[in-house]
């Protein structure tokens, strides 16, 4: 049974099928060479989605979509320019700190992309930067979406796990912000060695005009994370505020949304939503599978029988979830391979949040490398440059990633100092 699920899942990879089609056929027709009724399938796929928690990806997906329409990304990136715009380099500094700021309003990579990049990408190449190196800093950038909390993934993770959503928010905090300087100093290298020069300094009077008109962006991911972090609403909740809020500010505040607008945005985070659920479904379907027939369990002997050293089984897991990443969907990613690795590391005495902000960061660099590399697809649609340019152009960020990924591998108070420092770990 097992060996038939695999070999319908190369196939499917190899014919470009769908990811949430291919691993949900994959299953299906696997169960035909097993006792186990077809009928479980489609059981196990409601009971995934089934989940109260799951409640905050339509939401998050939605408030994303509202904010990207509702004037938000353009004030954050006016804001960030007015602060580091003059440096060698300054908008790619601005893309990457206005993203920063978004990821903690969507927790989707691809939107913070959308988002940011259509008003900061037109902006640099218009200023002298290079498509390929302007669509590689906002392709880079929009992985900082799902880092900064509030994380799509990591409600994903928090859900299968039962470790604390809030826990895994605040842990990723940190690891955002490396990440983020990190990407910020390889740009500044490659503007100065090809002469990209930064606008005038803003007087402080400027920056405090800029300040103003972003104050009621700026505020919404302290709402969010302020009323979690404070008991004051769950992760869930935090989310259909975050809506209610990205409604009222795009509607009476900004009032750069408009009613005639509203339908394609529903319309599109709805589609945006059917597409996040039915992975789920599909992943969860084929993990309960492979955890049927032990295949964690095996993986989990094979690794121990490899090596009982923390270090080398965590830099084993690594170059695999850099490999999965180049063509699996984050989600997907997780939902398959959080079942099949957590055991090997429990049983090591790696911690499950930590474990879970490095599956998180680790994947993330899957969104800018190709085949799938949705994060690249995104930002040379809007650049209008080749997969091929945009592809080399970030493999300096994509090498400083990978780094980061080792560094928050192997110091895991990186991640761990502040859920603990708050209580919630």
């Amino acid at each position: 049974m097992i060996a038939i699920l695999f070999v319908f899942l190369i196939v499917f990879f190899v014919l470009n099928v769908p990811i949430a089609v291919t691993i949900g056929s994959a299953t299906f027709l696997s169960l035909f060479a097993s006792p186990i009724p077809p009928a479980v399938l489609v059981q196990k796929m409601f009971t995934a989605m089934d989940s109260f928690p799951l409640m905050a990806v339509p939401f998050f997906i939605l408030a994303g979509a509202l904010m990207e329409n509702g004037g938000i990304s353009r004030r954050l990136i006016h804001l960030a320019n007015t602060f580091v715009g003059h440096f060698a380099g300054g908008l790619a500094f601005v893309a990457i700190i206005a993203s920063m700021f978004f990821g903690a309003i969507s927790g989707a990579a691809a939107a913070c992309v959308a988002a940011i990049g259509s008003v900061i990408i037109p902006e640099m190449v218009a200023r002298g930067y290079g498509k390929p190196y302007t669509a590689a800093v906002q392709a880079t950038a929009g992985t900082l979406g799902v880092m900064i909390p509030p994380s799509i993934p990591m409600i994903i993770y928090g859900v299968m796990t039962g470790v604390s959503i809030g826990a895994l928010f605040m842990a990723g905090f940190i690891p955002g912000i490396v990440v983020g300087l990190s990407l910020m100093f390889v740009a500044w290298r490659i503007a100065r060695k090809r002469g990209y020069k930064g606008e005038r300094r803003f007087t402080w009077s400027e920056r405090r005009a800029a300040f103003e008109d972003a104050f009621w962006a700026l505020l919404m991911p302290v709402i969010i994370l302020g009323g979690i972090y404070g008991g004051v609403f769950t992760p869930t909740e935090a989310a259909v505020i975050a809506v209610v809020y990205g409604l009222f500010v795009g509607l009476f505040v900004y009032r750069e949304l408009t009613l005639a607008g509203m339908k394609s945005i529903f319309v599109n985070s709805a589609v945006s939503t059917a597409v996040v659920m039915f992975i789920i479904a599909a992943s969860s379907a084929f993990s309960w599978v492979i955890t049927s027939k032990r295949v964690p369990q095996m993986v989990a002997e094979g690794m121990l029988a490899f090596s009982s050293n923390p270090y080398v089984i965590l830099l084993l897991i690594n170059l695999l979830l850099l490999f999965i990443g180049t063509f699996m969907e984050t989600v997907a990613s997780i939902i398959i391979l959080v079942p099949v690795l957590l055991p090997v590391l429990t049983s090591v005495g790696v911690d499950p949040l930590h474990f879970g902000i490095v599956i998180v960061v680790n994947l993330a660099i899957g969104m800018v490398t190709p085949p799938l590399g949705v994060c690249l697809f995104v930002s040379c649609g809007i650049a209008k440059i080749s997969l091929e340019d945009i592809s080399r152009a970030a493999l300096p960020f994509i090498g400083v990633m990978i780094f980061d990924v080792l560094l928050l591998t192997y110091l895991p108070a990186l991640s761990i100092i502040l859920p603990r420092l708050m209580g919630l770990y």
